[in-house]
C-alpha cells in the first residue's frame, strides 16, 4: 500500500482473516489498532463479507457500484457524508445501508470503530472531488 488507504485494486483483492467456525473477538481485535487506519476484512458470510474499520479523520469520496454496504458503529460518532448533500450521524449500536452506486464519504469524530457488511471482493470507485461540492458544505444537525 503505497497511501494511508488501500487502493481500489487492494480493497477488492482482501481476503478474510478468520476462517469459518472460529470465534473472533471483535473488542479484542480493535484494541490492537494503533495506526489512525484499518479496514480489515475478518470473515466471509454467503458471497458477503464482515469488516471491522477502526479510523480517525475521513476517507476518500467513493462508491461500490455493484454492493449495498451496511454499517454498525460500535464506538465513536460517524458521519457519512453523501454527494450532492446530506450527512447521516451514527452512533454507537447504530446501523445504516448505503446503496450500491450512492458516493459517500465517512468522517470519524475522534476514533471510530464500525463493522460493515457488503459483497466479498467488492469494487471500490474513487471519486475525488466528489460530482457536487454541497455535500462537503453539509454539517450534521
Amino acid at each position: 500500500m503505497t497511501s494511508r488507504f488501500p487502493s481500489a485494486a487492494e480493497y477488492a483483492a482482501e481476503r478474510a482473516r478468520f476462517p469459518a467456525r472460529e470465534v473472533v473477538d471483535l473488542q479484542s481485535l480493535q484494541r490492537e489498532v494503533a495506526e489512525p487506519y484499518r479496514n480489515q476484512v475478518l470473515l466471509d458470510i454467503n458471497g458477503e463479507c464482515l469488516r471491522l474499520a477502526v479510523f480517525e479523520g475521513e476517507y476518500r469520496w467513493h462508491h461500490h457500484p455493484d454492493t449495498d454496504e451496511l454499517f454498525l458503529l460500535v464506538e465513536g460518532e460517524l458521519h457519512i457524508e453523501f454527494a450532492g448533500g446530506g450527512t447521516a450521524v451514527l452512533r454507537p449500536w447504530q446501523c445504516l445501508v448505503v446503496p450500491a452506486g450512492t458516493v459517500h464519504r465517512t468522517r470519524a469524530v475522534g476514533r471510530t470503530v464500525n463493522a460493515t457488511v457488503e459483497r466479498q471482493g467488492a469494487s471500490a470507485v474513487f471519486v475525488d472531488p466528489p460530482p457536487s461540492s454541497d455535500a462537503t458544505r453539509q454539517e450534521a444537525p
